[in-house]
């Protein structure tokens, strides 16, 4: 048996009621992902294959490769970006998303909250 410990967090309190979700995500090449939004809670995240570009509110942007694990804490903090980096392969990943009881999994954030919080975003390195 092999096993090999990928990440070890502490994450936020998880809501009584909460219940799990394991889905498979395939980024096309070049995709740039889903638009700004929230998740009800924490999501942990494996990547199968290809590259993609993270970003969460008060972190600067970062690659993200096959093998390696991530991790968000949900609530109020924004994600904004899960884009391929590769623009000739298939990005895939496998997510868990906790859900928080009567709350979507998945919440756009408004333009007018993307223009309110222009200046904290935080560029990445090289940028």
């Amino acid at each position: 048996m092999l096993q090999k410990d990928l990440l070890e967090i502490v994450p936020p309190s998880i809501a009584a009621g909460s219940s799990a979700m394991i889905r498979i995500l395939e980024l096309p090449p070049g995709d740039p992902g889903i638009a700004p939004h929230r998740h009800s809670g924490p999501v942990f995240g494996y990547m199968l294959e290809g590259e993609m570009l993270f970003e969460l509110e008060g972190e600067a942007p970062y690659p993200v490769k096959a093998g390696e694990a991530f991790w968000e804490p949900g609530g109020d903090v924004i994600h904004y970006t899960i884009a391929n980096l590769l623009p000739d392969k298939t990005t895939r990943l496998v997510v868990v998303a906790m859900m928080t009881p009567g709350v979507p999994m998945l919440t756009m954030v408004s333009d007018e909250e993307l223009a309110a919080k222009a200046s904290e975003r935080i560029p990445a390195p090289g940028r």
